[in-house]
């Protein structure tokens, strides 16, 4: 019996996010209304697609199509949303032997991607994947050129006390020698995300570079995904914002979203430090086991975050183009370039 791919409807929209919450490739960003926001604040036509052997979920591939002029264009996960992995996610597999289990795979991406070419016929596809989706032959065999890029995860299994210890001296210092009565760090809402998000971009500005993420973007996931996904942190000194980071929590890890960019306030705290640090207690205390500090691929700010001893860990970023589109994807470098 070989695989139906289609559009999602009915029960598989009903039950999309419970696949997601089952497979190991899923993410926040991959639960339906996630989807259904970020096509509308990019412009973008959802397409859920869904590969069924008989009335088993083998695996889900959400997609964005983005139309420029008379060009038909694919990506997962849109472009500028600084959304950091989408791409398929994977069910029903783990128990099977490897070559049933790379058939399968594999058969379903050549399905889904095939699907897209009758359907879209897109001149440029964009993708980017999670590293825990770590078999990508079936994409290069499909002509896909694969693009390694890198993220550096905390583990935090290991408890709060020996976390710390492993951090190096001056982030171990600037989290101790700060005064508990200087500052405060606490979970906001709509009014914090403003403010976070705001921070970011007009620190990008500063630095030439387009911040496309809204807060409206965010407002709309946070008061719409389950409570507790979406954590807008902020630290203030005297009741005055000074900085925050956005967490997404999801399953077992804690990702740090967007914030944690440099304040034009002046104090003497390590205000990241601190975040992060808050950050990182109250995922160990909620039981996750990993911090995703979200990119790792900044000469500059990878000074910043190799402070908290990460490990490196690799994601995917792939791209198809048609014959005469290679301009097209010079337009969409920052895609590449969003974490």
């Amino acid at each position: 019996m070989s695989i139906e791919v289609r559009r999602a409807t009915g029960d598989d929209v009903h039950g999309w996010d419970a696949f997601v919450e089952q497979s190991p490739h899923g993410n926040a960003f991959h639960q339906y209304d996630a989807l259904e926001i970020q096509a509308a604040h990019a412009g973008a036509e959802l397409i859920p697609l869904v590969g069924r052997k008989g009335e088993e979920v083998v695996g889900l591939f959400p997609m964005f199509r983005i139309d420029k002029g008379p060009i038909a264009t694919v990506f997962s996960p849109p472009p500028e949303l600084r959304v950091a992995y989408l791409g398929p996610v994977l069910l029903n597999m783990d128990h099977m032997k490897q070559r049933k289990r790379e058939g399968r795979h594999h058969e379903f991406i050549d399905d889904c991607l095939e699907w897209v070419r009758d359907e879209i016929r897109p001149r440029y596809t964009h993708i980017r994947l999670d590293g825990r989706y770590d078999d990508l032959r079936a994409f290069s065999w499909n002509d896909y050129a694969i693009t390694p890029q890198y993220t550096y995860h905390v583990d935090l299994s290991p408890g709060a006390d020996d976390v710390f210890m492993s951090f190096s001296s001056d982030a171990r210092s600037n989290i101790r020698n700060a005064p508990d009565d200087a500052y405060t760090i606490e979970e906001g809402g709509p009014e914090e995300i403003e403010q976070i998000v705001e921070q970011v971009a007009s620190r990008y500005e500063a630095q030439g570079i387009s911040y496309r993420s809204t807060p409206s973007f965010v407002k709309d996931l946070y008061t719409t995904l389950p409570e507790g996904q979406i954590r807008p942190y902020v630290l203030r000194t005297d009741g005055e914002f000074v900085g925050g980071i956005l967490a997404v929590d999801y399953k077992e890890t804690v990702s740090r979203w967007q914030g944690g960019v440099r304040t034009d306030v002046d104090t003497d705290l390590a205000v990241n430090d601190l975040l992060d640090w808050h950050i990182m207690r109250d995922a160990m205390d909620r039981g996750r086991t990993t911090y995703d500090l979200v990119g790792a691929n900044n000469r500059r700010i990878n000074r910043y975050k190799a402070k908290f001893n990460p490990e490196l860990h690799p994601f995917y970023s792939l791209e198809r183009n048609a014959a005469g589109m290679k301009t097209l994807a010079h337009l969409y470098k920052t895609i590449r370039e969003g974490v």
